[in-house]
């Protein structure tokens, strides 16, 4: 079978100067066709080298826009950020509706508070529902920061999540709604959740939950691989030393 993918290669190779030369070889385009049939595998073979490639060249793809947008991923001053201090920095794409995001954020939450030395970025990527992007706005408010992780946390427990669960979610925390949700207009909030999704797309992230940690994104809930990341950053070159932010 290896020895097949560069015969067809070869002849598909040729059938395409073929075509450039405006020849007409219905016999030799038929011998391709009927080899193709009779060796399927062959096919097969090809399509898995090029779907190899082209997930190669979307991690290299990845891994420049990282080194590119590392700043503006890691230290963004917007961002909710928990455990500022720690010398590894995990970054969380999520959006409040989306199941999988539910399904985490009991972990992260237990990893936020067992892991003191990791920093754990919020990136608020709300596009589920309106009811979501509402959500986000509101916890990223003056009048609800202080309280990020607690509203969190209710919030992803939330099923379903609509305003009046949002509402009794914020006064179980001691935020007044309303207020949280006039400040939610504030124009530099919805600029701040438009560059998410932009930080997002250039990365390749299309959808949630998904995990940065150093050069490696995770994409979905894969709870197994985020530990396996944030073990081999504490131990690699993407330690950085602590940060006030």
């Amino acid at each position: 079978m290896k020895a097949a993918a560069p015969l067809v290669l070869a002849l598909v190779a040729a059938l395409a100067v073929a075509g450039c030369q405006n020849t007409e070889d219905a016999a030799f385009g038929a011998k391709v066709r009927s080899y193709l049939l009779a060796h399927p595998e062959v096919l097969e073979e090809m399509a898995a080298k090029l779907q190899e490639k082209q997930q190669l060249k979307q991690q290299t793809a990845a891994k420049d826009a990282l080194a590119k947008f590392r700043q503006q991923l890691e230290r963004d001053p917007r961002d909710l950020v928990f455990n500022p201090g720690g010398s590894v920095t995990v970054v969380e794409f999520f959006d409040y509706n989306c199941g999988y995001c539910k399904v985490a954020a009991p972990e992260v939450v237990k990893l936020i508070k067992s892991n003191p030395d990791v920093r754990f970025v919020f990136k608020e990527f709300a596009f589920q529902t309106q009811d979501s992007i509402a959500a986000a706005k509101m916890v990223l408010t003056p009048t609800a920061r202080p309280k990020g992780l607690e509203l969190h946390t209710a919030l992803m427990a939330q099923k379903p999540l609509n305003p009046e669960t949002v509402d009794r979610v914020f006064k179980a925390a001691g935020v007044d709604p309303a207020r949280a949700r006039a400040g939610a207009n504030d124009p530099a909030i919805e600029r701040q959740i438009a560059e998410t999704h932009d930080l997002a797309r250039a990365l390749g992230i299309d959808g949630t939950p998904a995990f940065v940690v150093g050069d490696q994104i995770i994409h979905g809930a894969d709870l197994n691989a985020l530990k396996a990341a944030i073990e081999a950053a504490k131990a690699g070159p993407m330690k950085r030393p602590p940060s006030s932010t």
